[in-house]
């Protein structure tokens, strides 16, 4: 009984943000709700959630003052030259920018830790999205398959859990993987090009004046859109003014310059890296907005070194990291009490947004450990897997690693599961070190479950519906897995007995 209602607890879950029945957190306080009753936890399904909850109060400090910080210093200003530099190096093409965003995410992710990862990727990538008139959607789902790609490196989790679970050299899990990792990452850079191309032809179908057509290689030649680089007869392709005014997509508008000359691609990207007043309205990056403090631009960025340093180091919690750092930022940047309080205000939206999702959480979590839906699932799965299946007992594992830590913590399913499965494992001759491999193919998938902070961090700060980036991601990051399982396999690092 607790497993069928577990599982149609996810189902059901799962159903109702895909198709926005229900918003996420609604979805996450009255499914499980409903479910833990017919599972019998009467009354006590409230310390269940409680229990839970008590462990996800560091999270939602932790995100809520990451929140705080770093839209802070978008405001500031912080990161538009890093904007302005990405955009001279990717051009304007959606293709290049999105392979770009999946490179980004990659190589941030390299630190282990996915808050950070969905932070600096969203406050470099996200302005250029919205002047570009990209879908932010686009983004979340790059930034999540990179992210969770990279998060088999030794020092980001799970390979670490796994080895310690079965008691085994983290080296000996991770080192055999390379190629898998590596295959991963080839598969999510196909991907990134092929939404990007995407992308691109929206674009041209939409607003063909801009971007040019399908049929023509214009609007993308020299990085920047269609049109020429100067605005009218009589003005001047670097002040973006003329008879005919700038898009709003940060495009220059029709007419100008002979296309395809050198010259007009030149001053066409002039006129992109320079960013008039019309180019960046209406985004994070508008040169006109009050919040601009340039002449804190070296002190903002020596503070936010110093918060990044702290959160490599490791020598003070990460809530309180950020407390502090967004403390003096409003100080230094604001120091008056009425637009500190301005700018805390100005946040609200996103803060409530992911605290109250991280919350949340916290019901479908305590509910499914508090009732033992976990604990049955998991025997159940050992339980249905035939004695003739023994010798594929590392791919079976690979294989449940997707959805399973999909709707379970990684605590939970390497310290729970795994040596379960293990054990079973090694009546066929299958190590330990084979098991601890597969187990750690499903975490591209794994980093999208709702049950991981960083990813209602990564959704909220780039204003994507939960659901609108399930519907773009769960497949691809499901391909992604696979892909990794089978060149584990094929390399020998999982194995068939």
């Amino acid at each position: 009984m607790l497993v069928l209602l577990g599982f149609a607890m996810i189902a059901v879950f799962m159903v109702l943000i895909m198709t926005k029945k229900l918003t996420p957190v609604l979805a996450l306080i009255i499914v499980p709700t409903v479910f833990g009753l017919f599972a019998g936890a009467g009354l006590g399904i409230g310390d269940m959630v409680m229990d839970s909850m008590k462990s996800m109060t560091s999270t939602a400090a932790l995100l809520m003052f990451a929140i705080i910080y770093f839209g802070l210093m978008i405001d500031v200003g912080l990161f538009d030259p890093l904007v302005r530099f990405i955009l001279r190096k990717l051009g304007n093409d959606p293709a290049k920018v999105v392979l770009g965003t999946a490179l980004l995410a990659a190589a941030v992710s390299l630190d282990g830790d996915g808050s950070t990862t969905f932070i600096l990727t969203t406050a470099a990538m996200l302005p250029i999205y919205l002047r570009l008139k990209m879908s932010p959607v686009v983004l979340t789902c790059v930034a999540g398959l990179a992210n969770g790609t990279m998060n088999i490196v030794p020092w980001g989790g799970p390979t670490a859990r796994a080895a310690s679970a079965l008691k085994i050299d983290v080296n000996e899990v991770f080192v055999p993987m390379i190629p898998s990792l590596v295959a991963g990452l080839a598969v999510v850079l196909v991907f990134a090009w092929i939404l990007g191309l995407q992308e691109r032809n929206r674009l041209r179908a939409t607003q063909p004046e801009i971007w040019g057509t399908p049929d023509t290689a214009e609007g993308f030649d020299g990085g920047t859109p269609a049109g020429g680089g100067r605005t009218g007869s009589g003005g001047s392709g670097r002040s973006g003014r003329g008879s005919a005014p700038v898009p709003a997509t940060g495009g220059p508008a029709i007419g100008g310059s002979p296309e395809g000359s050198s010259v007009a691609v030149l001053e066409r990207t002039e006129i992109l890296v320079d960013s008039s007043d019309t180019a960046m309205a209406d985004t994070a990056l508008d040169p006109n907005r009050k919040t601009l403090r340039p002449k804190l631009q070296w002190f903002n960025l020596a503070l936010t070194v110093a918060v990044m340093g702290m959160l490599v180091a490791d020598l003070v919690p990460l809530p309180y990291v950020f407390m502090v750092g967004s403390a003096i930022a409003l100080l230094v940047n604001f120091p008056h009490v009425k637009d500190q309080a301005a700018q805390v205000v100005a946040h609200a939206p996103s803060i409530v947004a992911v605290v109250s999702m991280v919350m949340a959480a916290a019901v479908l979590t305590g509910v499914l450990k508090g009732t033992g839906m976990v604990e049955a699932m998991s025997a159940w799965l050992v339980q249905i897997i035939p004695s003739s299946m023994g010798p594929l007992m590392a791919v079976i594992t690979g294989v449940l690693s997707i959805p399973m830590t999909f709707f379970m913590s990684n605590d939970a399913f390497y310290f729970g599961v795994l040596p379960v499965l293990s054990e079973t494992a090694a009546h066929y001759g299958i190590s330990a070190a084979e098991m601890a491999r597969a187990s750690i193919t499903g975490q591209p998938f794994h980093m999208q479950s709702p049950l991981v902070p960083a990813i209602l961090l990564l959704v909220s700060l780039a204003k994507v519906d939960l659901g609108d980036h399930h519907k773009k991601v769960l497949w691809r990051s499901a391909v992604v897995a696979l892909v990794m399982l089978g060149v584990g396999m094929l390399t020998g690092a999982i194995g068939i007995h």
